[in-house]
C-alpha cells in the first residue's frame, strides 16, 4: 500500500505539472511611486452630541472608530485628519462657517499623536462641509496618484455657499483624481441626498453607518481602497465632433468631459503590424434616467466601423466602462492613411484609426445635463499585433487544445498502468 500511495502521489504531481499554469511572479512596487494618500474629515458640530447610536453620542462613536482605524492603518498609507465645527461655540454664523482645521497633517502617521488629537474633540459649532472639502483637497495636494477624502457627518451643510455638492463637482472638473466618500451618521433624507450628491460627483460612495462596527469597518475599507492608485495623472484632452478634427493621441491616459447624447472623437496612429487597445470609463456624477449606456467604437477615417467595444462592468454603480482591441487582420480592414505637408513624398504614411465615445444618458427633472459634461477617462495603448487578437498567444486555441490532449493521454496511460498494477498486487496478496 505504501508503494501505491507513492505512485498516486507521483501521478498527481505529473498531472499538476502538465495541466496547471505556473504561478505568476510577484511584481515589485514601482520605484518612486507615490504613497496612498487619504484624509478623514470629521463633523464636530453641535448636533454630534446626540445620543442616538446604541445609546451613545455620535461623536463618541466616531472617535472610537477613528482610533481603531488609526491603529490598523497600513504603514505605507499617508493619512491626514481635518475637522469642521470644532472650535467656535458662538452664534456668529460668519465666524462659525469658517471653522475648519487640519489637526493631523497628511503624511506618515504618529498614531499616539493622532489618537490624542481625536480624543480632545468636543461638539461645538456650525457645519461648513463645502469649505472643509476645499480645505481637504488642498491638504492632499497634487500628484500622480488618486487621493481620497472620507467625510463623516450627521447633518447637511449649514453654511452654503459654497454648496458642498457644487464644491465636489468643482474638484472633479479639475481632473485631479480626487475621490470623496461620504458616511452619514443620521437617518435623515436631506442629509442622505446631499451626501449621495457629493460622492457621485467624484466617483465615490455613500454609506449610512448606525453603529461603531459599521462605521469602523467602512472607514477601514475606504482607507484600504486608497492603495488602488494611478501611477500618473491623466492628460486633459478635448475630443472633437468629427474624426477629421479629432486630436491625435499617443499611448497614455486621458481625461475629458462628454455631454448627454454627445459623440466625442479621437484619433490614434496604428501601423499594420500593431494592435490598438482602448478603454473608457465614465463617472456617473449626477442622477440619471434608467436604461443608459456608453459605447466605444473604432472606425476608419471614412466612417467604416472596424470594431465596437464591449461593456466591462466594474461592479460599481458610479462608473460605466467599455473596451476594445483592433488590428488589421486582412486588407479589407486597412484604414485610411494620413500624410502631412512636411513629410517627404517617399515617406510611408501611418494609418489612423478613429475612436468615438457615445452615450445614451438623460437626466430627470431639473438636473443639469450639460455643465460640466460627464467625466470620461480614456486609456490608449498600441502594442505589437497578436497573430490571433481574440486569443493572444494560443494560436486561436489550437495550442491549448494540443496541451490538453497530451495531458489527457498521459493521464489515461498512467491511470491505466496504476490500475493494472494495483489489481495484480491485490490478486497476489489474496
Amino acid at each position: 500500500m505504501i508503494i501505491l500511495r507513492r505512485s498516486i502521489g507521483v501521478l498527481l504531481g505529473l498531472m499538476a505539472a502538465i495541466v496547471l499554469p505556473g504561478t505568476p511572479p510577484a511584481i515589485a512596487d514601482e520605484p518612486g511611486a507615490e504613497p496612498p494618500k487619504v484624509e478623514l474629515v470629521l463633523d464636530v458640530s453641535g448636533s454630534m452630541r446626540a445620543n442616538d447610536i446604541n445609546g451613545r453620542s455620535r461623536i463618541s462613536v466616531a472617535q472610537q472608530a477613528f482610533r481603531e482605524v488609526v491603529d490598523a492603518l497600513p504603514d505605507e498609507t499617508h493619512l491626514g485628519i481635518r475637522v469642521l465645527g470644532a472650535t467656535y461655540p458662538g452664534d456668529d454664523k460668519e465666524k462659525g462657517c469658517q471653522d475648519t482645521q487640519q489637526i493631523v497633517p497628511v503624511g506618515p502617521v504618529d498614531r499616539e499623536q493622532a489618537k490624542g488629537a481625536i480624543a480632545g474633540l468636543r461638539p461645538t459649532g456650525f457645519t461648513p462641509v463645502g469649505l472643509a472639502l476645499r480645505g481637504a483637497a488642498q491638504d492632499l495636494g497634487t500628484g500622480g496618484t488618486t487621493r481620497r477624502i472620507v467625510l463623516i457627518t450627521d447633518g447637511e451643510d449649514t453654511c452654503a455657499p459654497p454648496d458642498p455638492c457644487e464644491v465636489a463637482r468643482e474638484l472633479a472638473a479639475q481632473g485631479t483624481h480626487l475621490v470623496v466618500d461620504t458616511l452619514g451618521l443620521a437617518p435623515d433624507e436631506k442629509v442622505r441626498k446631499q451626501l449621495v450628491c457629493i460622492a457621485a460627483a467624484t466617483g465615490g460612495s455613500y454609506t449610512a453607518a448606525q453603529s461603531v462596527e459599521q462605521l469602523t469597518d467602512r472607514i477601514k475599507q475606504l482607507v484600504d481602497r486608497a492603495k488602488d492608485t494611478y501611477t500618473r495623472t491623466p492628460a486633459i484632452v478635448a475630443g472633437a465632433g468629427e474624426c477629421a478634427k479629432a486630436p491625435l493621441l499617443t499611448p497614455g491616459v486621458y481625461t475629458d468631459r462628454e455631454r448627454f447624447s454627445e459623440h466625442r472623437w479621437y484619433r490614434v496612429a496604428v501601423r499594420p503590424d500593431q494592435e490598438l487597445r482602448a478603454s473608457i470609463s465614465v463617472g456617473l456624477d449626477r442622477p440619471l434616467n434608467r436604461d443608459y449606456g456608453v459605447l466605444l467604437r473604432a472606425t476608419a477615417a471614412d466612417g467604416r466601423e472596424l470594431v465596437r467595444g464591449t461593456d466591462a462592468g466594474s461592479g460599481r454603480t458610479d462608473v460605466l466602462s467599455a473596451g476594445l482591441r483592433w488590428s488589421a487582420t486582412d486588407p479589407e480592414e486597412e484604414v485610411d492613411e494620413e500624410t502631412t505637408d512636411e513629410e517627404e513624398p517617399t515617406a510611408t504614411p501611418t494609418p489612423t484609426v478613429c475612436l468615438v465615445v457615445s452615450n445614451s444618458f438623460s437626466a430627470p427633472g431639473p438636473v443639469d445635463a450639460q455643465t460640466p459634461g460627464m467625466p470620461v477617462e480614456l486609456t490608449i495603448d498600441v502594442v505589437e499585433r497578436s497573430p490571433a487578437p481574440n486569443s493572444p498567444g494560443l494560436g486561436r486555441g489550437w495550442l491549448l487544445l494540443g496541451v490538453l490532449t497530451v495531458a489527457g493521454l498521459l493521464t489515461g496511460l498512467l491511470a491505466g498502468w496504476l490500475t493494472r498494477w494495483w489489481v495484480a498486487t491485490w490478486r497476489e496478496n489474496s
